[in-house]
């Protein structure tokens, strides 16, 4: 029996904090999570795809994965991410760019930024999908491809351990600095589960600074922040959100924030509600007095922070100056 595309990709859920050990059916096993596209790829005679998460067919735009995928010596399906190296690091801003091209622009985009697939598991093979063969037996078969060398290039072995001390390096932010956002725990009697999330994903966090320059909400009551930093010309870039503010957090801030007018940086300005969302967010910019202390992952492209961030208190022993600048 061979798996039909589109089909939904096994899924971790978020916790701040490696799991206890048997928190998952068997030992745990942590492998690196890359910065990049979760792709399924199925690579066997009449079908090569390269599946997105959601199901899109991201193939015309990696022409190269194709190539390799079509001249692999056995017939497989696989699970992995899909990465773009650029400036030292894993760069999801050039992927993205890379995703929207085709025909002869993604020829010319795989020569200039090629792709690689960070693979972590293997749900088909030779004809027979094993979805519910445990973690263990699907991760041993993965390796013996790549020992094997049916395997190779641009196709990447992801690491994997079961030492927790090992699991911690790798949240160091020293990892994410270079994309490596954290790591995703798995059990290594867990069978593949579609759609459920199942494993367990750590990210990589550290603490730094930005100035209030707006809120979402009422500045008497803030529902989060938006936190921004001064670019070398001395204008106010907006860097990051924080997530939906605590009780005691909104009290705090909303004896202290000051409403801004039009004489503020970002009166009237458009901020989008996510990543890649085309929504707009509704806030009040408030004046620039304030820093604030949060702790966010180290997904950070061209000076933002991809994801939303935790506010953890005021710096008030520190001054918008002494903030880095942005994209520092």
């Amino acid at each position: 029996m061979t798996l039909i595309p589109p089909i939904e990709p096994m899924l971790a859920e978020a916790r701040r904090e490696l799991p206890p050990p048997r928190s998952l059916p068997g030992n745990l096993v942590a492998e690196q999570k890359p910065d990049g596209f979760r792709v399924v790829l199925f690579a066997r005679p009449g079908l090569v795809m390269v599946q997105s998460r959601r199901g899109a067919d991201l193939t015309p735009a990696f022409p190269e994965i194709a190539t390799a995928a079509s001249a692999l010596s056995e017939a497989l399906v696989l699970d992995g991410e899909l990465v773009v190296a650029a400036k030292g690091r894993l760069h999801f801003g050039e992927l993205q760019k890379r995703a929207r091209r085709r025909r002869s622009s993604a020829a010319q985009a795989a020569a200039e930024h090629p792709a690689n697939l960070i693979v972590f598991d293997v749900l088909e093979a030779g004809g027979k999908e094993l979805l519910d063969r445990p973690y263990r037996e699907r991760r041993a078969m993965l390796e013996d491809l790549f020992a094997r060398d049916v395997l190779g290039a641009p196709f990447t072995l992801c690491p994997a351990t079961p030492d927790r001390a090992t699991a911690l390096e790798w949240l160091d932010p020293a990892w994410g600095e270079v994309g490596i956002e954290g790591v995703v725990v798995k059990g290594s009697e867990q069978r593949y589960l579609p759609g459920r999330r199942a494993w367990i994903k750590v990210r990589s966090r550290t603490t730094a600074e930005g100035i209030i320059g707006s809120v979402t909400g009422r500045v008497e009551s803030p529902s989060s922040l938006l936190l921004g930093r001064y670019d070398d010309t001395g204008r106010l870039r907006f860097f990051a959100r924080t997530t939906p503010l605590n009780p005691a957090a909104r009290r705090d801030l909303a004896g202290r924030l000051r409403a801004a007018g039009a004489e503020h940086p970002w009166h009237g300005w458009k901020f989008s509600a996510g990543w890649g969302s085309s929504g707009e967010l509704e806030h009040q910019p408030v004046w620039s007095e304030f820093v604030a202390e949060f702790q966010g992952d180290t997904a950070v492209d061209e000076g933002r922070y991809r994801h939303p961030v935790r506010f953890v208190r005021l710096r008030e022993d520190v001054t918008a100056e002494h903030v880095p600048a942005f994209g520092g």
